[in-house]
């Protein structure tokens, strides 16, 4: 399989897991500040932007602004908009691998953009959220549906997983906001869609030990941190099923096991003994985790310089597997 096409995939599955859970993460915000009119705005949306990694969150002093950049903005590749732009734009470079029906969705979500970003600002972002989580959720349907599990499949259901390990850390993150009361567990459960499955699962109210372990460690859970580290982990083996005799090679699936191991074997009432930096330190595994994967499966064009006779310089790109073109990440 070409390395471009690979990478395509991959950031497919990234791209729409990223616009869904922003998505998420956003309602829970702007929910939160409808209902706690003495909390610090300012300090509370410098924060949230910290938390989702955003450059210049410092000048995010308001919810519109915050909905500006993480929400409207189709040149951030980390706003809803921008997610959804560049999964097309991946989905236009691997038409070959998709289905007809999974581009068909995508483009048809992208022209529909600007029309629900005019409802957002007539009606709130409520809507425009819900209809991001509804057309992710298609989208991920067909996927699972009317794809091969070949390698390209593969590839976009590793992006997807290793996305929602980082997002479902950064709302949880949303619990250590400082300037006010932070979202409850129950409003974090619903934002993920499995207040339900909680109350099935425990059959009472949401107490906080039990609401992190759901969120985390279980392993029924589909949302949960520690069944999406599973899935990215047992798709690289799929990937590369000869892990040798001892050890494993690849440095992507080693890093996923051992936080997918850490998570497993802990104890549930140590969870939140240390929760911010335990979910910092999940960020960070993902970020390492998506570095590997990009210097394993995804090479890139390097540059090379070399001397004429004549004793000119000459700058040109070194040829590189099969020329593998960069997607914005």
């Amino acid at each position: 399989m070409l390395s471009r096409i690979a990478e395509s995939t991959f950031w497919i599955g990234r791209y729409l897991e990223r616009a869904d859970s922003t998505a998420r993460i956003l309602d829970v915000h702007v929910q939160m500040l409808v209902e706690d009119p003495w909390i610090d705005e300012a300090r509370v949306c410098t924060s949230l932007m910290e938390v989702m990694g955003v450059d210049g969150g410092a000048e995010a002093k308001s919810a519109a602004q915050v909905l500006a950049q993480l929400a409207y903005d189709q040149n951030n590749p980390s706003s809803i908009a921008g997610s959804l732009s560049a999964a097309r734009e991946n989905a236009r470079g691997a038409r070959e691998t998709i289905s007809a029906e999974i581009f068909e969705a995508l483009n048809s979500t992208w022209i529909d953009l600007p029309e629900q970003r005019r409802r957002a600002d007539r009606f709130g972002p409520h809507g425009f959220f819900s209809w991001v989580r509804e057309s992710t959720a298609i989208m991920s349907g067909l996927v699972d549906t009317t794809m091969s599990r070949d390698e390209s499949w593969t590839f976009l259901t590793l992006g997807r997983c290793l996305e929602r390990a980082d997002m479902t850390a950064r709302l949880l993150m949303l619990r250590t906001l400082p300037g006010g009361r932070a979202p409850t567990w129950g409003t974090l459960l619903r934002s993920c869609g499995a207040y339900e499955s909680y109350l099935r699962t425990y059959r009472g109210p949401v107490r906080e030990d039990r609401a992190a372990e759901f969120l985390m460690i279980d392993r029924l859970s589909p949302r949960s941190v520690f069944s999406a580290l599973s899935g990215a982990e047992r798709c690289l083996t799929m990937l590369d099923p000869d892990a040798g005799r001892s050890g494993v090679a690849d440095e992507a699936r080693r890093l996923l096991g051992r936080a997918r191991a850490d998570l497993e074997f802990r104890s549930p009432g140590d969870l939140l003994a240390d929760f911010s930096s335990d979910l910092e330190g999940l960020q960070a595994t993902c970020s390492m985790v998506n570095d590997a994967i990009a210097a394993r499966y995804f090479p890139r064009i390097a540059q090379m310089t070399w001397s004429t006779e004549s004793g000119d310089t000459v700058t040109g790109l070194a040829p590189a597997d099969d020329s593998s073109v960069g997607v914005a990440s």
